[in-house]
């Protein structure tokens, strides 16, 4: 054999041998789709490591088992970094029998989110690691005041470590093109900042996608149409899934020693004592509802506007009618309602235990031709207690609306 064939044939074994699977090492994730290659580092300073993340890899390198959800809007819920993570994950332990829990709604915010984690996520087990994206819907969906953006990612993570004390958790930043500007300008979007306060608080890493895209469409890698836009293309997602990799590499670089045990991640005082901690989906079938209203299957068909696939065959709480009344008895801090908000949708008159009425438009700016899922609250400062709720449909209506319907998939209450 010729010393060069023999040389090649070494090389080739060794590229083996180093790309082979060592349980606790990392493994290369999925092959990127061709143009899709990114540079492997991320910048350091946007791939942020809080606390530890032990817990989640004592279940999968020694359990091998491991629950792993991830709960957000549409970026989530599509075929985008969801997917590509789990697919690290079992190449980086195969022998683990992982449970994969999609949790992305379209058009959720972090309110909703909130509110739906225990039936979305927590009802399937104790989660040993969360990947939470929230901050484009927080912004261009719901339009969030700090207030609400950090009482809903703070309930996210207390709810779920109140399940769990050992849950590993992950923020990550997605963008849009208004988040975009106001980062190269230098400035911190809103719900960025308000989550950043959560993660903060309770020792929680982050990917900062939203600054990394900005950093480099700067620096001239790439393009915001490169990048996918505000659902990103395989490119952009392949992008957030190898800062996710970055950080779980560094995170569990080193062996575990022999003696390692998980760690209950501390539970500090909340930064908003009424964040939706307790938050929690209301059955509308509770409710005291009068005359003009229906708990029925509504006749999609006949009613302007599309409406996901996701809600088909769901029973709805509906009314159309003005003055038409319901009552809900609830105990908590807060009351809400999880809606579907079309072309239709009214204004409602709300009121706890008899107090001053509140008129609440239900009509989103998404509304004009989508029956838009979205969380109303009607009160989110009670004090702790039994409560009762109080709603009138009235005949005002957004003067964008061309009715004045209204349709509860679920009531909230914290």
């Amino acid at each position: 054999m010729r010393r060069t064939d023999r040389a090649g044939r070494l090389w080739a074994l060794a590229a083996l041998l180093l790309s082979a699977h060592v349980p606790g090492t990392a493994a290369a994730g999925p092959k990127a789709p061709e143009g899709a290659a990114v540079k492997p580092t991320p910048a350091a300073a946007n791939v942020t490591a809080r606390g530890e993340m032990i817990n989640s890899r004592l279940r999968f390198e020694r359990a091998w088992k491991g629950h792993v959800a991830f709960i957000g809007g549409s970026i989530t819920e599509m075929n985008g970094y969801r997917p590509m993570v789990c697919e690290m994950l079992t190449r980086r332990f195969p022998q683990t029998q992982f449970t994969f829990t999609d949790a992305g709604i379209a058009s959720t915010c972090s309110t909703t989110g909130a509110f739906r984690l225990a039936r979305d996520v927590l009802s399937k087990g104790p989660v040993d690691l969360l990947f939470v994206e929230f901050a484009v819907n927080d912004d261009q969906d719901a339009h969030h005041a700090a207030r609400e953006c950090i009482r809903g990612m703070e309930g996210i993570a207390r709810r779920t470590r109140n399940h769990n004390p050992n849950a590993d958790i992950v923020i990550t930043y997605f963008v849009n093109p208004d988040m975009l500007r106001l980062l190269q300008a230098g400035k911190t979007p809103l719900p960025v900042a308000a989550h950043e306060k959560v993660a903060q608080r309770y020792a929680i890493p982050t990917i900062h996608l939203a600054r990394e895209v900005a950093q480099r469409i700067a620096a001239g890698e790439f393009d915001w149409k490169k990048f996918g836009g505000v659902h990103p293309a395989p490119f952009g997602n392949r992008l957030c899934a190898e800062m996710i990799r970055s950080l779980l590499d560094a995170a569990w670089a080193k062996p575990l020693p022999k003696n390692a045990a998980p760690k209950p991640h501390a539970l500090p005082e909340p930064i908003d004592p009424a964040s939706y901690a307790r938050g929690r989906l209301v059955d509308v079938a509770t409710a005291k509802a009068g005359d003009g209203w229906k708990l029925h299957v509504p006749p999609w068909k006949q009613i302007k506007g599309s409406f996901r696939r996701r809600f088909a065959g769901r029973k709805l709480l509906t009314s159309d009618r003005p003055g038409a009344e319901l009552t809900l008895a609830f105990e908590g801090t807060a009351v809400g309602a999880y809606v579907l908000a079309g072309p239709d949708a009214g204004t409602v008159e709300a009121r706890v235990d008899g107090g001053e009425p509140r008129k609440v438009d239900l009509y989103h700016h998404y509304s004009r031709s989508l029956h838009y899922p979205r969380t109303v609250m009607f009160a989110a400062d009670l004090k702790p207690g039994p409560h009762k709720l109080t709603l009138r449909m009235t005949a005002e209506r957004n003067a964008r609306s061309g009715g004045t319907a209204m349709r509860v998939l679920h009531f909230v209450a914290n």
